[in-house]
């Protein structure tokens, strides 16, 4: 490591913030560009800057010294990526695979294009063409950009719910039966090399459509966990270029294994590996963006990773109960930084080691029960 690599990086929120908590610990620069003032990175970063992350002339300007540009956030300009690219930077990821990525429609055919099993799907242009798919019912109705986080995304079950659907350029997915929800990350190198997580179980919220919490390793036989790695490799591979990809996959209750979508960043379902792993994913996204020698991605012991979501309206954020929480052995608060609580919004989280799932249920139901953020004075500790 000679001299102080600098690294821009276009988003300030949580994953900016916990890859930066990373970054520290090496000699280099990080400069964030985000549009809010007070974003998590804000008082972390070397240099923070606030701009429109998707009006080109801005993200360029912020990332014109940098020798390399990452995200943490897919809703960044393109056109400027491939700026940056032509300038001889460094871009992960690159700017054609966050092109795909930012589409959902595209990145549905992409799927059908490599032969990546998937559910079946159809793209339509507005809702009136709605009742000429009526074989994919139900299904989920999806904008194709500007998604996340469960926005844009609603259920149509029948020719009932298609006067309510909203209008646009979508995708229609076939409904699928869902056993669980897994995902696998795989980090890739420059030279093609990769290595990934193993694949752990997500359960949802169903009122939010977030992640309530998920399990590492997933609840699954060898055998599909073996299928999940390769699928996931697959995603990796036919994308083709350096970086991280939170591949999040449905296996149906016949056995089958589908890719839902792919996040070409950090990802929340990686944020137990800080804690539970030789290298978590916010080190191997440092790793790919320097060129270094990828990490371990062995898993310590059985985790878990509880969201901690803000409820009961806005407002400045109070953290009940985690006094409670810290006497747990092993359990490891992480708060965001954010100003401002509101329902729905994810305001930290809270990773938990244990010898067996058995223990780790105990432990959900115990940060479950005592854990909340919500509107209150400024945030502390009760």
């Amino acid at each position: 490591m000679n001299g102080y690599p600098t690294i821009a990086l276009l988003g300030g929120g949580q994953l900016g913030r916990m890859f930066i908590e990373n970054a520290l610990r090496y000699p280099l620069r990080v400069e964030v560009l985000d549009p809010d003032p007070e974003a998590p990175c804000a008082t972390l970063a070397d240099v923070f800057r606030t701009g429109d992350l998707q009006d080109p002339a801005t993200v360029v300007a912020h990332a014109r010294g940098a020798d390399v540009i990452g995200i943490e956030i897919e809703h960044v300009s393109v056109e400027a990526l491939r700026q940056l690219k032509t300038m001889g930077k460094r871009v992960i990821p690159d700017p054609e695979v966050l092109a795909i990525i930012q589409d959902k429609g595209l990145q549905k055919q992409f799927y059908r294009e490599h032969g990546i099993p998937t559910s079946a799907f159809v793209l339509i242009d507005h809702r009136q063409q709605l009742p000429d798919h009526t074989e994919l019912l139900p299904g989920f109705l999806k904008a194709r950009t500007g998604g996340y986080d469960g926005k844009g995304v609603m259920a149509i079950r029948n020719m009932e719910d298609i006067a309510a659907a909203f209008d646009g350029p979508c995708v229609l997915e076939q409904r699928v039966d869902v056993a669980k929800e897994l995902a696998v990350i795989v980090v890739r190198d420059a030279a093609g090399a990769q290595v990934c997580y193993d694949p752990v179980e997500m359960v949802f919220d169903p009122a939010l459509n977030l992640v309530d919490h998920l399990r590492a390793p997933a609840r699954i036989s060898d055998r599909i966990a073996r299928q999940a790695h390769t699928l996931a490799e697959r995603v990796a591979a036919a994308f083709g270029t350096p970086g991280i990809y939170a591949v999040e996959l449905f296996l149906t209750r016949d056995g089958e294994i589908l890719v839902n979508e792919t996040a070409p960043r950090a990802h929340n379902s990686g944020h137990h590996t800080i804690e539970a792993c030789g290298s978590s994913q916010f080190d191997q996204l440092l790793r790919a963006y320097l060129g270094w020698p990828l990490g371990d991605t062995g898993i310590r012991a059985p985790a878990a990773m509880i969201n901690l979501v803000g409820e009961g309206g806005q407002g400045t954020p109070l953290l009940e109960g985690a006094e409670q929480v810290l006497r747990i052995p092993s359990t490891y608060p992480h708060l965001y930084g954010k100003k401002e609580t509101r329902t729905g919004r994810k305001m930290g989280h809270v990773t938990v080691l244990a010898n067996t799932h058995e223990a780790l249920d105990k432990v959900i139901a115990e940060v479950r029960t005592h854990c909340r953020v919500v509107p209150g004075k400024p945030i502390t500790i009760t």
